[in-house]
């Protein structure tokens, strides 16, 4: 019902397996380096399908929106190539990064879903298309602007794919006043179970969930989140664990859903195992009071 676990390239695989994950997402770098041929992904799926309940990918860094006709087919050509690898490799869910508004109106998000509508013509019958939320208003992907393009498409095979940190950030506008510490003070395990329930009306299949502690750098009068280890950055975990662990049991498994919920840990490469196996622990020792 709950799997978990990280993103790893193929010669991480193993060590993510030893350590008991149950998912692996193939990280975005692979489908844009031109040194990973077809052969890698084959090779992914022959491990990663014995180890792993469920393999994810996570598309290439592209704005699936562009206002030049020329960018915009070689965009879509390259996430198209790149739903094919990720069949190839055994993935289930295929995740997209909406990217940065363009024409500030209803247009992105109907350049979204034509881009959307094409690339499921190339996806095998079984793997969804997930949109990833955004944490600027800068980019499109709110929860509502995400269930709007999913009606717009008209499939189930494409859900919200729910960056939690994200929701932190856009749900208490940490990207219009820059405060993590004043926003931190206001979110509770209420504020995340209402989180999950507005995920949980648009999915079908999956509930699919990411996490990474962040802070925020400014880039100019622009800011950008930056991914933090555990511990180290915002929102809290403890509010967070509470609500999934709560939400896992008594809205999930107690209610006989019939769909799987995830949580991937995208946080920085140099603590993410660790930090991975930490998460699952604190969600998982709240878990047991409701079992």
């Amino acid at each position: 019902m709950f799997d978990w676990g990280t993103y790893n390239a193929l010669n991480t695989l193993t060590k993510a397996a030893v350590l008991g994950m149950r998912l692996t997402e193939i990280p975005p770098r692979d489908f844009s380096r031109k040194t990973r041929g077809l052969d890698y992904f084959e090779a992914y799926r022959d491990f990663a399908t014995k180890a792993f309940t469920t393999i994810i990918a996570h598309g290439p860094y592209y704005n699936l929106v562009s206002d030049h006709p020329e960018i915009a087919k070689r965009i879509l050509k390259a996430m198209r190539a790149a739903v094919k690898k990720a069949a190839m490799a055994g993935a289930s869910i295929f995740n997209v990064h909406l990217g940065w508004r363009v024409f500030m109106d209803d247009r992105d998000l109907e350049a979204v879903a034509d881009m959307v509508k094409k690339m499921l013509e190339v996806a095998p019958e079984n793997m969804y298309i997930s949109l990833e939320t955004t944490y600027t208003r800068r980019q499109i992907g709110s929860l509502d602007e995400i269930k709007s393009i999913i009606e717009m498409v008209g499939s189930d095979r494409v859900i919200p794919s729910v960056q939690l940190e994200n929701m932190f950030m856009y749900e208490t506008r940490i990207d219009q006043h820059g405060n993590f510490i004043q926003a931190d003070k206001q979110v509770n395990k209420d504020f995340w179970l209402n989180v999950l329930r507005k995920t949980l009306e648009i999915s079908k299949g999956y509930l699919s969930l990411r996490f990474s502690q962040v802070t925020g750098v400014y880039f100019g009068r622009r800011l950008l989140k930056k991914r933090t280890p555990l511990g180290k950055g915002y929102p809290s975990i403890q509010p967070l664990a509470e609500a999934l662990a709560q939400f896992m049991v008594r809205e999930v498994r107690d209610k006989g859903l019939s769909l799987k919920m995830h949580i991937i840990y995208t946080g920085p490469p140099e603590t993410k195992y660790e930090d991975t196996i930490d998460l699952y622990a604190s969600i998982m020792r709240r878990v047991v009071q409701y079992i």
